[in-house]
């Protein structure tokens, strides 16, 4: 769902993902001139309903000096809300993350040019789109809320945790959730009597998804569990707890149905096969979500369901049928490695490889570093537990290339100097909330210590994070994928349960699918990465400017046509990032990893040539002398 439109001097290209529609802007330079921003309305394409402004983020100080406390003109028990008609939107790149899936929007998008108070706007920018299905074309794709600690939440929950996080009807788990439970809970549900599940859970304590199993179970579903086992000197862990609660049986009629796994350092596998009638496998439910509150609730995750592909789901069966044997490593190595060879440098079009593990070696961090460095018109990365050392140079490397890193936390200080070489083209964001900022020691975020005298609370309410006790290493990023080009007609896509690290690849157990050509996976994935990353952007950016004892003054907007010209400096991020979404450049990816992979070949039988070459003269001196 691409549509680019035009008024013959602003040219709007939109993207929608599911819930989300990002929209980037271009213009000739000469047409900066007076423009004050630009004003979003949308409508439902055929709704009763009249299209309607859309909200703005920021406010002109002389109109609304004080935004928190301004009052809702038709009820002052309210606060005031805002609109991009009145108080435009200041940027060449804008995200609509209100939007519903599978919904025909129309969108008209206005360059605004006057003074503030007696704005008016010039010939719209119009254009119907629809959003994604959540599941179509083989694909399901749920990403929850994730940054949770926001404005919105406060707003709309004044803080306050679920009041039943086990209930999946409670408000906030619905709105925290965004779909994901629910997802998940109707792969389950919508099992029939006489079909089978296939189960590899790590952390296997969420009470919802735990009973529905048991509700599957009960009506005749063959339920099949392997499970993170917790158990520790012959005491009961969170998992067993959680499983006696939800009283799924060790074994039913017979068969076995609860598999602990032991024999490995972390079984970080999340995913779940479905079985047909005939025990044949039909779909597969994976992604970074653990079966706990906090993968549902909390840190920002994404469910995966693949449907239409058998080969795939017998491919999962398999190391499903190898994980509950609770194989040893070296077991586990050889066979993961069997089912799912080291993909080549080019996976074919339109395709989609697996990659097990636990590997007997980390080669495919290489693959990854390759795919990273053939890259032509973008990268997007999430790393929860920061950016491996094995990847961190591909990353790096500078090239005329935006590259845009999200982490759960600031990167290792010596990390981030050689990160910072490149800081126009590569770009790094990381999860904190408002008003606090990391402390390190040893060269590593260790802490947040709250910022005194916080200047944005005036406008952005306290915030507090949904987070029970406060335990656990991941608050913010849990997702795992890579995007290679996902602006292209060719788009890669890397995601599942693997934390692109060596110890994922050598000890645990994981799964990741590499996605090659399917823009529609590439849009959701791509329109997501930019709501969580452009969201905690701007929370990193205000918080260094506070701590450094600068204004972060970013609720107000520029009241004159000065903001824009940051998107038109030569070789300046934001210039770059606009044109971003405009080019097309040559060779992709994909013909740079075919070169790579034919220089390789080369470089292979040249060598074997010379070794050969040298055997050839051994011989003969050895000849010679007899």
């Amino acid at each position: 769902m691409r549509v680019t439109a035009s008024n013959g001097n602003f040219t709007v290209k939109a993207i929608a993902g599911i819930r989300g529609v990002l929209l980037a802007i271009d213009c000739p330079a000469n047409c900066r001139d007076g423009l004050r921003g630009f004003a979003f309305k949308r409508g439902i394409v055929g709704a009763a309903q009249p299209a309607k402004w859309l909200r703005s983020t920021k406010v002109f100080e002389a109109i609304e000096p004080d935004p928190k406390n301004a009052k809702d003109p038709a009820d002052p028990t309210k606060p005031k809300r805002f609109y991009t008609n009145d108080h435009p939107i200041q940027s060449f790149l804008w995200g609509d993350y209100a939007a519903e899936p599978d919904t025909n929007y129309h969108f008209d998008v206005y360059p605004m040019h006057g003074s503030p108070g007696a704005l008016h706007p010039a010939a719209p920018v119009s254009f119907d789109i629809r959003t994604e299905k959540e599941l179509d074309q083989g694909h399901g794709v749920w990403f929850n809320r994730g940054a949770i600690a926001s404005q919105k939440f406060a707003e709309e929950f004044q803080n306050s945790p679920p009041t039943d996080p086990d209930d999946p009807a409670d408000p906030e788990v619905k709105w925290l959730s965004r779909g994901l439970l629910d997802a998940c809970l109707r792969y389950i549900d919508e099992t029939p009597s006489g079909h089978g599940l296939r189960v590899a859970a790590y952390e296997f304590t969420y009470a919802p998804v735990l009973n529905a199993l048991k509700r599957a179970l009960d009506r005749g579903v063959d339920v099949r569990i392997v499970y993170h086992d917790t158990t520790d000197n012959g005491v009961d862990g969170e998992a067993e707890t959680a499983i006696r609660k939800a009283k799924l049986p060790k074994t039913r009629a017979g068969t076995k149905v609860l598999f602990p796994r032991t024999k490995t350092k972390i079984p970080h596998n999340k995913f779940i096969v479905r079985l047909d009638a005939n025990g044949d496998p039909t779909e597969v439910w994976t992604g970074s979500t653990n079966f706990t509150p906090s993968g549902f609730l909390g840190q920002s995750n994404v469910g995966h369901w693949v449907r239409d592909d058998e080969d795939l789901a017998k491919q999962y069966l398999d190391f499903w049928e190898l994980l509950r044997t609770d194989p040893d490593l070296d077991d586990a190595r050889a066979r993961a490695l069997e089912l799912t060879p080291d993909p080549q440098a080019v996976i074919g079009q339109h395709s989609i490889v697996a990659v097990f593990s636990p590997r007997a070696k980390a080669s495919l961090l290489r693959w990854y570093a390759d795919r990273m460095e053939d890259s032509a018109g973008s990268l997007m990365f999430t790393a929860a537990f920061g950016v491996s050392k094995e990847l961190a140079p591909s990353i790096a490397q500078s090239r005329k290339l935006l590259r845009f890193v999200l982490m759960e936390k600031p990167a290792p200080q010596a990390q981030t100097k050689e990160f910072a070489k490149d800081r126009k083209h590569l770009i790094l964001s990381y999860g904190v909330p408002l008003g606090e900022q990391y402390t390190f020691k040893n060269g590593k975020a260790v802490a947040r210590r709250k910022i005194k005298d916080f200047g944005l609370v005036k406008w952005f309410l306290e915030e507090e994070h949904y987070r029970s006790k406060n335990e656990g290493f991941v608050f913010f990023v849990h997702t795992k994928f890579l995007l290679i080009d996902p602006l292209s007609d060719d788009p890669l896509v890397c995601s599942g349960s693997a934390n692109f690290s060596s110890n994922s690849l050598l000890q645990n157990d994981e799964n990741m699918l590499l996605i090659r050509g399917d823009t529609r996976v590439a849009d959701i994935y791509m329109t997501e990465f930019d709501r969580l990353f452009r969201h905690f952007y701007f929370r990193d950016v205000a918080n260094e400017l506070e701590a450094q004892g600068k204004k972060a003054s970013s609720i107000f907007l520029d009241d004159s046509d000065a903001w824009s010209a940051s998107y038109f400096w030569k070789d300046g991020f934001k210039s770059l990032r606009r044109q971003m979404f405009f080019a097309d450049p040559r060779p992709r990816w994909f013909e740079n990893a075919a070169g790579r992979a034919n220089a390789a070949s080369h470089g292979a039988k040249k060598k074997s040539a010379k070794t050969v070459a040298k055997k050839k003269s051994a011989k003969k001196k050895s000849a010679k002398k007899r």
